[in-house]
């Protein structure tokens, strides 16, 4: 009797935990159902985030694709805490500066911008009012903003948001020393917890990562050359010092920040009403008025 009773709670757990897992959709946009993104769209408030990304050469020992799949798992891990549709890898971003190293995707300016309008604008008329982009390639730091401003030109029914980065971590077991930009230690701790399988510790030290300084300007003088000038191996710091305890520490303050960040959009409800205003006003200049 009491095995019956057992095997009876048993399918009861499963069935429940079936119809509970079904209540609940995806928050990967390419897994969902049409029904189930209906569903998703209603739960998420019409927010959507668009982990940005690159392709292009992470020192001697991390993967061409380390950016996009760090910004993927963190924005999949923030959506889980705090629910929103994530859009599917996404990497035509700004590289040029990796050009003449193997693997590296670098598309012309113009598509840049043109292809990511057209995503956003396909991604609000499938109900993302509040596309919130979340960067994680350095090399796109110039060109979000930009991208989030030529939103002014004309109207959209819908806002872009940019969020990157998160508080500093504290290094785990002393002081880092000298620049740690890209493929160093912080980012290849962070690999070593997002995709600890593509990591090769064992060729973190066979090239150079530290600044040439090739070139010296001021602060307040820029060149496109900069950082071929400072790191011709697209190498920045040292990899070989990289913990996973390092990376969690790190992952953990930026998928906060992107939770934190999420919550802010869904609970924005100004910058639309402000958009639109704008773009009214936008139309006759001559009737604005103080």
């Amino acid at each position: 009797m009491r095995y019956w009773i057992v095997l009876i709670l048993a399918n009861l757990l499963w069935v429940t935990g079936e119809a509970g897992a079904q209540t609940k959709p995806s928050i990967k946009w390419e897994e969902l159902t049409a029904g189930d993104f209906r569903e998703a769209i209603t739960k998420s408030q019409g927010t959507c985030l668009l982990p940005f990304g690159i392709i292009e050469k992470h020192g001697p020992h991390l993967p061409l694709g380390t950016d996009l799949l760090n910004v993927r798992y963190v924005a999949e891990h923030a959506a889980q805490q705090e629910y929103a549709v994530v859009f599917p890898a996404y990497f035509a971003g700004q590289i040029f500066e990796a050009k003449h190293e193997p693997g590296t995707i670098a598309y012309s300016p113009d598509l840049q911008l043109r292809l990511l309008q057209e995503t956003t604008d396909e991604m609000a008329r499938n109900g993302c009012k509040k596309v919130l982009i979340v960067n994680g390639h350095g090399g796109n730091e110039h060109l979000l903003p930009f991208f989030a401003q030529s939103q002014l030109e004309k109207p959209h029914d819908y806002v872009v948001y940019v969020q990157w980065g998160h508080e500093p971590t504290k290094k785990v077991g002393g002081e880092k020393t000298g620049p740690d930009w890209h493929a160093g230690e912080s980012e290849t701790s962070n690999v070593l917890v997002t995709h600890p399988d593509l990591v090769r510790m064992d060729r973190a030290g066979n090239e150079s990562g530290a600044d040439q300084k090739r070139v010296r300007l001021p602060e307040n003088v820029y060149t496109g050359i900069w950082w071929y000038a400072r790191f011709p191996n697209h190498y920045s710091g040292d990899a070989t010092t990289a913990t996973k305890g390092q990376g969690e520490a790190d992952i953990q303050s930026w998928t906060n920040a992107v939770v934190r960040a999420i919550k802010a959009v869904k609970a924005d409800d100004e910058s639309l009403k402000l958009q639109k205003e704008f773009y009214e006003k936008s139309t006759h200049p001559l009737d604005t008025r103080p």
